[in-house]
């Protein structure tokens, strides 16, 4: 039909010469755009049924790849955020580590142990998909230097205040000899960071718990290779500040406990000399 009329239109513009192109275009398109609608309507039920199938296909192949579709989303988060890089220490959940890889699916880590940061050898593997859904902390100053704080508890037999100008000397006789690189590294981290919160010199605090027990706390920034050698140190040479002022107390009290029994050995002989005495007259 639209052809026969197409050809009809044709013959008469012919005989007649004029040019019709235009109009013959636009009916053509309205033709196929008729017989279009036309078909949509015939096969409304089968089309309807192909578009329900496609999206239970759709929906089954995201439903089969979510967890890669997230990995995918995680590192394109970590392209645009950069929140660390290879060869950065990083802490995802517990696990700390160093980035040795990363592509679209994971983020290889070479595990450090978090109480003496050394490695431990083990790889672990991390889907990109916690980049998004997981808090990520970036350790990276800590691969040099640290902010390592310790406790020793002590029985409340001393005075923990009078060994504290001893005790603070000694430690900071033991970070003399990194004070300078300390210094510069100490700048560097908080210009990146654009916050002072270092402090060089070792900080010394002394509480209770709640067993009623003396409690030394010593917190400093110090090389992250030598804080346990650092902090058996320490502990060294607070052990021997304090027994030996407890020995010097026991000390003390053995010459009170001798001065008081010479005292009362000399006021029991009075009383004898005196009977002696009379006893003779």
């Amino acid at each position: 039909i639209k052809k026969g009329v197409l050809r009809l239109i044709r013959r008469i513009s012919s005989h007649r010469g004029e040019d019709r192109r235009n109009q013959i275009n636009i009916l053509e398109q309205l033709g196929n755009a008729f017989i279009i609608i036309v078909l949509m309507m015939v096969w409304s039920s089968e089309i309807q049924t192909l578009a329900i199938s496609i999206a239970a296909f759709m929906v089954a192949i995201v439903l089969a790849t979510r967890e890669f579709i997230q990995c995918f989303m995680g590192f394109i988060y970590y392209l645009g955020a950069r929140p660390f890089r290879v060869g950065d220490w990083i802490q995802m959940n517990n696990i700390i580590g160093e980035v040795v890889e990363m592509d679209w699916a994971k983020t290889a880590l070479l595990e450090v142990d978090p109480e003496s940061f050394n490695y431990t050898g083990k790889h672990v593997y991390v889907p990109n998909s916690q980049l998004v859904t997981q808090t990520v902390r970036n350790l990276n100053f800590m691969r040099r230097y640290r902010l390592h704080s310790f406790e020793i508890v002590n029985e409340p037999s001393v005075n923990a205040y009078s060994l504290l100008p001893a005790f603070h000397a000694r430690a900071q006789a033991h970070c003399e000899y990194f004070r300078d690189v300390a210094e510069r590294y100490k700048g560097l981290i908080e210009r990146h960071l654009e916050q002072e919160f270092i402090r060089i010199d070792p900080e010394v605090e002394i509480k209770t718990n709640e067993l009623a027990k003396v409690v030394v706390k010593v917190s400093l920034f110090c090389p992250t290779a030598e804080a346990h050698e650092l902090e058996h140190k320490m502990c060294s040479d607070w052990l021997s500040l304090w027994f030996k002022a407890q020995k010097e107390e026991q000390r003390q009290l053995h010459a009170q406990h001798s001065d008081s029994s010479s005292v009362q050995n000399q006021a029991k002989a009075m009383p004898e000399a005196q009977t002696t005495t009379s006893g003779a007259l």
